[in-house]
């Protein structure tokens, strides 16, 4: 049985890291793609909850602030983080009184 479509994700990182490795080779000599990716790991994405009086939950999907290196890595990568998304509100499910 053949997997086209873990065959098409390989290739898809390949060329991946092929392509950050031209960019490190012409903005950051000396760095290994593994090693942009080790650094780039610890930044994370969370999300924050915040229960209200009325029952509501107000999601914040926040992503965590890039330390020093972190950001001249990427500021020598000329990328820039998105923007922080804007809250997500979900309402609880209360039975409607008739």
């Amino acid at each position: 049985m053949q997997y086209p479509i873990l065959s098409f994700v390989a290739f898809l990182a390949y060329c991946l890291q092929v392509t950050l490795k031209q960019r490190l080779r012409s903005l950051a000599p000396g760095l290994t793609p593994r090693s942009v990716l080790d650094k780039m790991a610890a930044i994370k994405m969370v999300d924050v909850q915040l229960p209200t009086t009325d029952g509501r939950t107000v999601i914040l999907s926040r992503y965590t602030e890039p330390e020093a290196d972190q950001a001249i890595l990427l500021q020598r990568l000329k990328i820039s983080l998105p923007a922080q998304s804007p809250p997500r509100v979900l309402v609880a499910d209360v039975p409607r009184s008739a």
